[in-house]
């Protein structure tokens, strides 16, 4: 009987932790600061027995995401700072190390003046992302089965720093983009990968021979929409996109991100995140990312 039950897939167990909006000092509309933040851990497993003849192979995994927003507004003056941490390792049989699913950590701060009583605003922002720990690449020896894990990323390798003034247009919470056409970047590795013979010029994330970083002249856009799809669905929308006037404008950086959100009762939800990144420094073609998630909320 326990055979029988461990050949069952046993998954998306989630549990999340919401804090509401909450203002803080002053209670006039026109001055206050306000956070919001979210808290969830979501676990998965797959067992199958020796006689399960559809294939896989018996994994645990977990997945933590730290979403904070702090916000404050004095008059025409705004400041939006934002804090995502995302982390998530599988653990598969027969493997003597864990897998990364999931690593990055993301700091973004953006000044606003709003100009006359309009939607327009003048804006600054930096943003800052990089992960947390080692990435490796995978790969099978040619003499016999082993997996041979290859090191290649890690914290501050790569990380990237971007700021730059620009125009906001916010008609809300749930609708606004910025426009930033004057942006640097800053992109840092560590020397150790840019020196080995597997990394030609500029082939690791755009960073040259020996060298620890790059820097990037260009134009920036962030905008983000969220809507009801219907009653207890939203759906949220992320999109960066990065032209380096430096070199190949037109070979655009795209990020985005979309999450749709579910909610069953006041104790449970579901979720499901995708995300497309194109950035040929990187990779030559789209790294696209999908986790799903049902489980329990408890709201502060």
């Amino acid at each position: 009987m326990r055979k029988i039950v461990s050949g069952l897939l046993i998954g998306l167990c989630t549990i999340s932790l919401h804090a509401n909006d909450k203002n803080l000092g002053k209670k006039d509309s026109l001055i206050y600061w306000k956070q919001k933040g979210k808290f969830s851990l979501v676990f998965n497993q797959a067992a199958f027995n020796r006689n399960w003849q559809g294939g896989g192979s018996s994994n645990v995994a977990g997945n933590t995401t730290v979403n904070y927003e702090l916000f404050h507004k004095n008059h025409g003056f705004t400041w939006e700072n934002k804090f995502l941490a995302d982390f998530g390792l599988t653990f598969i049989k027969g493997e003597d190390f864990v897998r990364k699913t999931n690593d990055r950590v993301e700091l973004e701060t953006r000044l606003g003046h709003r100009i006359n009583n309009g939607n327009w605003n003048y804006s600054y922002f930096t943003n800052f992302k990089s992960q947390f720990a080692i990435g490796y690449r995978f790969d099978k020896s040619e003499e016999s089965e082993e997996i041979i894990r290859t090191e290649e990323t890690h914290f501050f390798s790569p990380a990237t720093i971007q700021a730059g003034p620009g125009l906001l247009w916010k008609k809300n919470d749930n609708f606004n983009f910025n426009l930033a056409p004057v942006t640097a970047r800053m992109i840092f590795v560590d020397d150790k990968f840019t020196s080995t013979p597997e990394y030609v010029d500029g082939s690791y994330f755009g960073v040259g021979t020996g060298k620890n970083s790059r820097f990037e002249f260009g134009g920036h856009l962030n905008a983000y929409f969220k809507f009801k799809v219907m009653e207890d669905i939203t759906m949220e929308n992320k999109l960066n996109l990065y032209s380096n006037y430096i070199e190949e404008p037109l070979n655009v950086d795209i990020d985005y991100t979309t999450n749709v959100n579910l909610t069953v009762n006041k104790y449970i939800s579901g979720s499901l995140v995708f995300q497309a990144i194109y950035n040929d420094n990187a990779s030559r073609g789209f790294q696209i990312r999908e986790i799903i998630g049902i489980g329990l909320n408890y709201t502060l």
